[in-house]
């Protein structure tokens, strides 16, 4: 059974490891420490199985508005889980602790890009999302609305960190 927490500093180095191991590419991992760097990492969580991570999530800063204001939006990205902890609901735990600590921390919106189907479970669309300016737009880009606040009318711009668009340089 996995324990989920937040992420220590100390974590850093089996956070990078399992990045690496969990993509195709070592570009995930360099996007959460340039995440890190920039200061705009706002939450990472952990799961770990007998002293061992075998996940993690990551939830950083976005500008977005709407309705002419600033909304507190965050972008939940990467989510990793280690291959021999796959199907054993580490990646469920990850998203729906993210969620329950972003909604306690006020935040109104979280971004994801993924499978509809899986981040669909946790209430992520791709209706909330549409009509935002963002270069991920499409159905794979899915929004959630995570506290009661000002009803957006219109979307407006969603921007993910400056450290994405290095990511996006790499794809």
């Amino acid at each position: 059974m996995s324990i989920i927490r937040a992420a220590t500093g100390a974590d850093a180095p089996a956070v990078d490891s399992l990045l690496r191991a969990c993509f195709p590419r070592d570009a995930e991992a360099r996007l959460v420490q340039q995440l890190a760097i920039d200061g705009d990492l706002v939450l990472v969580l952990v799961a770990e199985d007998a002293g061992v991570v075998v996940g993690m999530i990551a939830a950083s800063r976005m500008q977005v508005t709407a309705d002419t204001r600033e909304i507190a939006a965050v972008a939940l990205a990467p989510l990793a889980v280690a291959r021999a902890a796959r199907g054993q609901g580490v990646g469920e735990a990850l998203v729906a602790a993210a969620i329950a600590h972003l909604r306690s921390a006020r935040v109104e919106l979280a971004f994801v890009l993924g499978d509809p189907a899986y981040y669909g479970r946790f209430g992520f669309e791709a209706a909330t999302a549409r009509g935002f300016d963002s270069p991920y737009a499409g159905e794979h880009f899915m929004g959630i609305r995570l506290n009661d606040g000002p009803c957006v009318h219109t979307p407006g711009a969603a921007a993910h960190a400056r450290a994405f668009a290095a990511l996006g340089e790499d794809a």
